[in-house]
């Protein structure tokens, strides 16, 4: 991660949950790691993640439809095709 965690929000951690700061700025390194996500990437490892679970692809589409719309770092709506186009090229 180039830009250190927020401080504040460390020693917030750190006091609400007991963890040593080291452990707080790791957390807090690996959440925003996780929102950081590239969306093609979020849609293609959810894909295949719910078709291997038996999912089919009209359910797929629209849970990743309203999973995106939820993202704490939203991302741009997406329509059907656009998502089918990640996921297929």
């Amino acid at each position: 991660m180039s830009v250190p965690p927020d401080p504040a929000l460390v020693d917030r951690i750190v006091a609400s949950t007991g963890l040593s700061e080291t452990e707080a700025v790791r957390v807090v390194e690996d959440v925003l790691s996780f929102h950081a996500e590239p969306v093609e990437d979020y849609v293609r490892r959810r894909h295949a993640h719910l078709k291997t679970h038996g999912a089919k692809n009209d359910e797929i589409f629209a849970l990743l439809a309203g999973e995106l719309a939820t993202r704490v770092v939203a991302a741009p709506g997406l329509t059907e095709r656009q998502l089918r186009r990640i996921v297929y090229g």
